[in-house]
């Protein structure tokens, strides 16, 4: 995957450097070069940026200024002759600072760096968005994992649920509503006011009821022509 990257910086001989460097490494691309932070911000709000080589000496805003200014930055690479600058820039969680004159070797190591965060960063957004395969209920005053793919149905009994899965039955004073609500639609399906059931789990259908293993579970008249177009659909083999 391509590393989104702008430069930024006011000496036009340090733009082009920087931007023949990154023309050499193969996982970074190019997305603009600006001369100052006003088209730098422009940049980064018009498009999705991973990487930014920020000069911190430039005119009317410094890079470092620059840096505090933005609520979300990318991953900043300091480029700058002085030195001094070095503690302040990572106090602002720069991820490397290099000094001029930058040579290729030194670059390298930085995109590299940069090649690594940026790997860790995308793992780690995706994890976050993988949904979740279970939740917890409250039973016997402790809090029970169960698992979708464990869960053959739930069943609203008064003022409480009953949750049955492969393995054991639990009981907890919540709403089949709540039930619902937690559970992915394309695998469950609401067939009666007080059922909903694993449509991976179902081993028949009859008339008016599902079998699911021992356990039998009818079906509302009322949405029996919607619940099978959502259980059968084109699973039905025909003639």
């Amino acid at each position: 995957m391509k590393i989104n990257c702008i430069v930024v910086d006011d000496e036009p001989l340090a733009r082009k450097g920087l931007a023949e460097y990154i023309s050499e490494v193969e996982f970074l691309e190019l997305k603009a070069v600006c001369e100052n932070s006003i088209a730098a911000n422009k940049v980064l709000n018009e498009q999705a940026i991973d990487l930014m080589f920020l000069d911190i000496q430039m005119p009317k805003m410094t890079g470092l200024d620059f840096l505090k200014s933005l609520h979300q930055k990318p991953l900043v690479i300091l480029t700058t002759a002085y030195s001094e600058y070095a503690l302040k820039g990572y106090e602002l969680d720069v991820l490397d600072y290099l000094l001029k004159p930058i040579s290729l070797e030194r670059f390298l190591k930085a995109a590299n760096k940069a090649k690594e965060f940026h790997a860790l960063k995308q793992a780690k957004n995706t994890d976050a968005e993988k949904p979740a395969n279970y939740f917890f209920v409250r039973c016997n005053n402790q809090y029970e994992k169960i698992m979708f793919d464990e869960l053959l149905f739930a069943q609203a009994m008064e003022n409480y649920v009953v949750l049955q899965t492969t393995s054991q039955k639990f009981i907890s004073y919540i709403t089949l509503k709540g039930v619902e609500e937690y559970l992915p639609a394309a695998d469950f399906i609401k067939v009666h006011k007080s059922f909903i059931i694993s449509i991976p789990k179902i081993d028949k259908i009859t008339a008016s009821e599902i079998i699911i293993g021992p356990h039998s579970i009818p079906i509302s008249r009322n949405m029996k022509e919607e619940i099978m177009e959502k259980i059968v659909n084109n699973k039905l083999l025909k003639r």
